[in-house]
């Protein structure tokens, strides 16, 4: 059997860092009425390539069948990524010196959760996002929106047209893109001679610390360290100067890149991680042995929770309606006989129910009439702004549960 190439630098890659079986897309919420129609699923298996040590999806879908016009992720639904985005406006803005004559480029740019901090300050701006019921929501606070998926072929023409970029950002977008070469391309042909680029993207450091399977999903092709995009924005002309540790999404990265040339100066915060990464040794194959156990024992603490509940005829409910979250049930096989509901702020996602399990995503009202004696948090990433926002539960004797790197009950 042939080996898949790497998407990177097309070596085989024959060594599995995992494998979840098949699932559907994470984000394929299913209407009511869908339920008796087919449910395309996928493999969801991870390699690594020990030649440049990116770690990726084996099989993919095609984009179009991820990001499609009904895709029911919108940013503005945590207020914690809105005072994340908020700050992160705020310094670019200080630490660059952007202003009215300065442009920025987003690309996955979503519902505006970002730009329109930008528009706010006066600091013109683009967005790029292909899914129609996200971009239409950032139009709709005045932010200008190009439609279509980013590459080389769209930096071209930014580029062609007059639109290069002082700063382009680009939060959790790098790990979701199918052509990561292409992409980066992109990056280059439309940043300014001296602009700069923001990526991120969970740290894959953290996600094997942690265990944190349950952010693999199709949409998400790449899993990344800093080692490896410094290597891809090499192939690119393009240079990392500095790099930042940041506490969202269980543990996450912002790289900043510049054209090779150009005069900003490497920083101690790139020299530490690149460092800390080649300490642990993520640039050797011991790295990624010996995962696939542990995800499994993630998954068979969950089982043993829910079915012990069950048995002690314990209420359990699930709050969050996220990718994660569908991850993790869609491997351990739940299904509502042993979560028979889940919680979501976001209405774009109420009465639909989750891909693969077929769970009810119900609005968090629901927890208040029915008070669950435990209620399962599935992005755990945000468990403390969850608990704050439904303390009331607590007080009622409801008890927070977390799964991942193991159970949790609180």
């Amino acid at each position: 059997m042939t080996l898949p190439s790497c998407r990177h630098c097309k070596a085989p890659m024959p060594q599995v860092f995992l494998d979840l079986g098949h699932a559907p897309p994470s984000n394929a919420y299913l209407s009511p009425d869908r339920l008796n129609a087919p449910e395309m699923t996928f493999p969801l298996r991870l390699r690594v390539c020990e030649a440049c040590w990116l770690v990726q999806t084996e099989d993919f879908t095609e984009a179009d069948r991820l990001f499609d016009a009904d895709y029911a992720y919108f940013s503005s639904t945590s207020k914690g990524w809105l005072d994340h985005a908020a700050r992160y406006a705020a310094q670019m803005i200080a630490r660059f010196g952007l202003g009215a004559k300065s442009h920025v480029i987003e690309v996955a740019s979503n519902d505006g959760y970002l730009l329109k901090n930008f528009v706010a300050a006066g600091v013109p701006c683009l967005g790029v996002e292909p899914t129609a019921s996200t971009a239409a929501a950032a139009e709709a606070l005045g932010i200008p929106v190009l439609r279509e998926f980013f590459g080389a072929a769209l930096g071209g023409r930014l580029a062609g047209e007059g639109r290069k970029a002082d700063l382009i950002a680009g939060n959790n977008v790098y790990a979701h893109v199918p052509d990561i070469n292409d992409f980066t391309a992109g990056l280059a042909a439309a940043l300014k001679p001296e602009g700069v680029i923001t990526l991120e993207f969970p740290h894959l450091m953290r996600l094997v610390e942690f265990c944190q399977f349950d952010t693999v999903y199709h949409e998400h092709f790449s899993y990344l360290s800093a080692l490896t995009v410094a290597r891809i924005f090499g192939a690119a002309g393009l240079r990392i100067f500095d790099i930042e540790e940041l506490p969202t999404h269980g543990g996450s990265l912002r790289v900043y890149g510049c054209h090779a040339g150009a005069s900003h100066a490497e920083t101690d915060g790139a020299r530490a991680v690149l460092d800390e990464e080649r300490r642990r040794g993520m640039d050797r194959a011991a790295f990624y042995a010996g995962f696939q156990s542990r995800a499994d024992a993630v998954k068979d603490g969950l089982l043993r929770f829910l079915l012990d509940a069950k048995r002690d005829g314990k209420t359990v409910a699930a709050y969050g309606a996220a990718a994660k979250g569908n991850t993790l049930l869609n491997y351990a096989g739940v299904k509502p006989d042993l979560l028979p509901f889940v919680c979501d702020a976001a209405t774009s996602k109420q009465g639909k129910l989750m891909p693969g399990s077929h769970i009810p995503i119900l609005a968090p009202s629901v927890l208040e009439e029915r008070r669950p004696n435990y209620v399962v948090i599935l992005p755990w990433n945000i468990a403390d702004e969850v608990k704050r926002q439904l303390a009331g539960l607590a007080v009622a004797g409801t008890r927070f549960v977390t799964a991942v790197p193991e159970v949790r009950v609180g």
